[in-house]
């Protein structure tokens, strides 16, 4: 293995190790900080506010603390009391992460995005242009900062699973190469929990077991690992000898888009309800088009004060894009699940069954306009882009919006 700190890129043998899996490094609060400088080096959290927020992102200053994404808030202040805390102004972070995505295609075509801020990439195509795939990886790293101002890390390896653990025993800003023939060099003395798939249960069950490390796990009889865990057991002897055959896919095709609001204090309010499903639908609905996507199933997530989740759901005739259409469909749902007077905890509303808008056809109405909501909504879309996300937005949501956080 070899590998490298701040600005000290790995070298060695990256024969055979053309996939590379690209991480900003606390991505949302390195944006955060480029506008205020002033707070490098310092503990900083980004989350909402309210009560029931929870961390979106976190300077390794507040790790440090044992501060982390999808943390309580409450608790993110408990554990680091000194830290700054910054809301998070998501319209920034998509601005910086299409650039960063840029970068990548100019690399080469296979680019897998898994967030915002992450892919992974295979440079198979681009190593008689770019040389080697260190060398790659240490161009991106470059690019990276000289244009947005933030840093990554970069895994370099033979398999996705590889370079993404790679990834992120290098942070922050570092450059780990793992050679093919030092895979298992590489992967058996990390703690188990570090697999794909061991979650905190698994963990707990396979320490029962007596195994700690992913060497422990190489060691045990794929036919044992089964007995114990199912499938699960003979995806969990793979990875412990570094075996993932998967490819990069550039062309995932979006499942379904959506948003949700977890609410600062329980509502029972059927408006305020109304307003906050208008709110995540002109979300939804902006975010179908930036896309390129249409969709024929509306959901709505209605989660109680109890946590009682309740999902309702409505196939429409035609495929749409347009928030007026996704709202009215949602608030439908709403009452249709009669919990109109139910406290509520959070809200949430989807699109799925998706397609390329390009490929939709649309028959108007009688006496319908040829243009109307949608074009109303696309000219929305450009003056916000231009004068930002307060810039144009229904009149009933001219007024302090909920203090939560957008999960």
């Amino acid at each position: 293995m070899l590998g490298g700190g701040a600005g000290r890129p790995g070298s060695g043998d990256d024969t055979g190790c053309p996939i590379l899996h690209v991480d900003m490094d606390a991505f949302y609060a390195s944006v955060e900080l480029l506008e205020r400088p002033e707070l490098k080096g310092r503990p900083v959290i980004i989350g909402a506010t309210g009560a029931r927020g929870v961390v979106l992102s976190a300077t390794y200053e507040a790790r440090a603390f044992g501060v982390h994404s999808a943390m309580p808030m409450t608790r993110a202040r408990r554990l680091c009391p000194q830290a700054v805390v910054i809301p998070p102004s998501r319209g920034k972070y998509s601005e910086v992460s299409e650039g960063v995505m840029e970068i990548f295609h100019a690399i080469t075509p296979e680019v897998e995005p898994i967030a915002s801020d992450e892919a992974f990439l295979d440079v198979s195509g681009a190593l008689r242009r770019l040389g080697t795939p260190a060398r790659i990886a240490a161009l991106i790293r470059a690019e990276v900062v000289a244009r947005h101002g933030i840093t990554c890390s970069v895994g370099v390896a033979g398999s996705k699973f590889v370079a993404k653990l790679a990834s992120r025993y290098c942070k922050p800003d570092g450059l780990l190469v793992v050679p093919a023939d030092g895979v298992v060099e590489f992967l058996h003395p990390l703690p188990v929990a570090a697999l794909w798939g061991v979650g905190e249960r698994t963990e707990q069950a396979l320490r029962r077991l007596g195994i700690q490390t992913v060497g422990d796990l190489a060691q045990v009889p794929p036919a044992t690992l089964q007995r114990e865990f199912g499938a699960a057991g003979a995806h969990l002897a793979a990875l412990a000898w570094g075996r993932d055959d998967r490819r990069v896919s550039p062309h995932v095709p979006d499942k379904s888009i959506g948003a949700e609001e977890t609410f600062a204090h329980d509502v029972d309010d059927p408006a305020a309800i109304r307003r906050e499903l208008l709110r995540l639908s002109e979300r939804v609905a902006e975010r179908l088009r930036r896309g390129g996507h249409v969709g024929r199933t509306v959901s709505v997530k209605l989660r109680r004060a109890d946590f009682t989740t309740i999902t309702r759901s409505r196939t429409l005739r035609e495929a749409t894009d347009v928030a007026k259409e996704i709202y009215a469909t949602s608030c439908d749902l709403y009452a249709a699940a009669g919990l109109e007077r139910v406290r509520l905890r959070l809200v949430g509303v989807r699109v799925e069954n998706l397609r390329p808008a390009s490929a939709a056809t649309r028959q108007l109405g009688l006496g319908e306009r040829e243009t109307g909501w949608r074009e109303a909504e696309m000219a929305m879309d450009r003056a916000v882009r231009r004068f930002g996300p307060e810039a144009v937005r229904p009149a009933s949501l001219v007024r302090p919006p909920f203090d939560g956080m957008d999960l």
